[in-house]
């Protein structure tokens, strides 16, 4: 599960003894220090006896448990790495069960094991290995090594076109999809799923189909039983028939075999649905098959059952609304579907709770801030937003306004705009500004680079496409490397102020509150007192104190006070 991780703990058994199994059904989750995944069965069969309890450690390579006919007789033992990720295995104890250390790309296995893992054996039936072009993990950030691979879109014997997404890859920073470099058929996987691959290794063979072709047409006999299992399985009841009915096109043009894993992985239309997503569905009576997935390839994730539930309570009400209109009452709370459960934490809530905890235990952080009038943007934006947005294709929202003050502060103020080196403080020469972006999936942070050259247009756009791919999933990892400082808006949320945890290796964090509008006390233009309404809006700026004083603070959020009550914005609107 990684090239420093040498044991996993068995966090939980998604199959107890006696329960049946089907190739690539997930059988166990397991825990690293790296990692949270399910281990898929290598091969199908009746689980004869669990070897590793929940809660109990196993090294790589170790096993977990054996798989057999039912009878105890014989059976496959599972170890506790994934398929492939020990090169040096032999595969020919078929008679001693199959081991999940041994190496799908080693030579050819004997005949009892090739129903197990049919569908990523890359030799043809003469011991030929796989040729064509080579597709390896690509370089997704300056800062990341390496990835791992979530889902295979294709299996072994599909067609792909050139740029047509092959797999998907996960890493701290983001999940992508890769897509092909090539056009060809899926000659050979090389890295299964759940498992880690470095940048520049390979991930998969795309060729001409020559040597697919021959596995393909071996089990005969096999691929029936292998597609029907999962498919009953996994398709809610009354849809298992038209399922291969919508597969038998591509089945004319391809072999049964490799479409038979594809249908046990999970990896069609409808998405591939984990056991807790499952369970949450059955748990509030809805149909999977009536949930449309949000996830990357059409995945069926737990937000999308959510939001199924939370469909299904509000339609309940509706129906009695005629009723209810004569007599007002409180509205109805809306109960989340998560109250009173349990469940794993995600890997992103992990990543940034490792980070944030991390950057408070390196640094000393305190929060200044300052209040600010925004009466004057608030209208100059007003008049400007309609035309800009013709011009400009993007929305005039504060947010620009916001962000060229604070660049403009940066230059004025390197303090704020700099990184400490050891003994060394590295004062940036550009401003990449980090814009954090609250998502489905959590808390990203997307960098607006050189920051400092754009007009308040180019910064307009930037926060528009930057934001708009975040909340669409299709940021790419580069998009987050590189920030020199950060802003987060709060008040985006209804928040009047917050005190921001300064992202490591940055000195400096700048929140924004909310807009409110109300009473303040101003002066006329004889320098008289008195009370308007006005838009103010709370400026809230964290730093590290080892490189940042309170008295720089103060200066770089007074000259943005400044610079955003005079409201000298007319030239970049056009005004």
């Amino acid at each position: 599960l990684g090239e420093s991780v040498t044991e996993g703990t068995v966090t939980r058994w998604l199959k107890a003894v006696g329960d049946t199994v089907e190739v690539d059904e997930p059988l166990l989750e397991v825990s690293t220090d790296k990692v949270d995944t399910e281990i898929p069965s290598p091969v199908a069969g009746t689980i004869e006896k669990i070897l590793v309890e929940e809660d109990d450690d196993a090294e790589v390579g170790a096993d977990l448990v054996v798989i057999g006919d039912g009878s105890g007789a014989s059976g496959a033992d599972a170890g506790s790495d994934d398929a492939g990720a020990a090169a040096d295995e032999p595969a020919a104890d078929a008679s001693e069960g199959e081991d999940l250390a041994s190496d799908e790309t080693a030579a050819p296995s004997t005949e009892q094991e090739t129903p197990a893992g049919e569908a990523e054996k890359p030799a043809d039936s003469s011991g030929g290995a796989a040729s064509g072009e080579e597709v390896t993990m690509p370089a997704l950030g300056e800062s990341v090594t390496e990835g791992t691979v979530t889902r295979w879109l294709k299996a072994v014997g599909d067609t792909v076109e050139v740029d047509e997404p092959l797999l998907e890859v996960s890493t701290d920073k983001v999940d992508t999809e890769i897509p092909s470099p090539v056009a060809g058929t899926v000659l050979e996987i090389r890295v299964s799923e759940d498992d880690d691959a470095e940048v520049g290794s390979v991930l998969a063979i795309v060729g001409s189909g020559a040597a697919a072709s021959a596995p393909a047409e071996q089990p005969a006999a096999p691929a029936p039983a292998a597609q029907e299992a999962p498919a009953a399985q996994e398709a809610p009841a009354g849809e298992s028939a038209p399922e291969p009915a919508e597969q038998a096109p591509a089945a004319a043009e391809q072999a049964p075999a490799p479409k038979a894993a594809d249908s046990v992985s999970g990896a069609e239309s409808s998405g591939y649905v984990t056991p807790l997503v499952r369970k949450l569905a059955n748990e509030a009576g809805i149909d999977l098959a009536s949930v449309q997935g949000t996830g990357l390839g059409g995945r069926i994730r737990k937000q999308d059952v959510q939001q199924a539930i939370e469909a299904q309570k509000s339609a309940a009400p509706a129906a009695s609304a005629p009723a209810a209109s004569a007599a007002p009452s409180a509205p109805a709370v809306q109960v989340s579907s998560l109250r009173g459960t349990e469940e794993k934490m995600p890997r992103i809530r992990k990543v940034i709770g490792q980070r944030m905890m991390e950057s408070l235990q390196g640094m000393a952080q305190l929060t200044t801030a300052v209040e600010v009038d925004l009466t004057r943007i608030a209208k100059l934006r007003a008049r400007a937003k309609d035309d800009f947005a013709a011009r400009e294709g993007a929305k005039l929202t504060f947010l620009p306004f916001l962000m060229m003050a604070a660049v403009e502060g940066l230059k004025t103020y390197p303090q704020l705009n700099s990184t400490i080196d050891g003994d060394k403080v590295i004062y940036h020469g550009s401003e990449n500004i980090g814009m954090a972006a609250d998502t489905e999936r959590g808390l990203v942070v997307p960098v607006i680079k050189n920051a400092g050259d754009l007009n308040l247009a180019g910064l307009a756009r930037q926060i528009g496409d930057l934001g708009g791919r975040a909340k669409g999933n299709k940021l790419v990892p580069d998009d987050l490397a590189g920030a020199t400082f950060t802003i987060t808006n709060t008040g985006s949320g209804g928040a009047l102020w917050d005190t921001p945890i300064v992202p490591a290796p940055q000195v400096g964090i700048l929140g924004t509150g909310t807009i409110t509008k109300r009473p303040v006390v101003v002066q006329n233009a004889e320098g008289d007192d008195t009370i308007a309404i006005r838009s103010m809006m709370y400026l809230f700026l964290s730093y590290d104190h080892r490189m940042v004083d309170g008295g720089d603070a103060a200066r770089f959020l007074t000259f943005m006070k400044k610079r955003l009550e005079e409201g000298a914005f007319e030239g970049e609107l056009g005004l």
